[in-house]
């Protein structure tokens, strides 16, 4: 399976949760090894934000696609 597409199934996974607190997540770019996310209404300039990027965006695009080593934001504080 391509890259891009499990990229794009593990936000799927994780959008719920951001969705929940009125927030988002958008692909950018995909730079094997590393991916480019934009986090979207609440979660851009949530406080928690950074530990969201940390402990549950890139923690789960690094287990479903092992070739990613990186998941940046490109938004905000981040």
């Amino acid at each position: 399976m391509d890259t891009k597409i499990r990229v794009l199934e593990a936000l799927k996974k994780v959008r719920p949760y951001l969705q929940e607190d009125d927030g988002d997540i958008e692909l950018i770019e995909i730079n094997v090894p590393v991916v480019k996310v934009k986090l979207l209404g609440s979660c851009e300039h949530c406080d928690m934000s950074t530990m969201t990027m940390k402990v549950g965006v890139e923690e789960l695009i690094k287990r479903t696609v092992p070739e990613i080593t990186q998941v940046i934001a490109v938004n905000g504080k981040l």
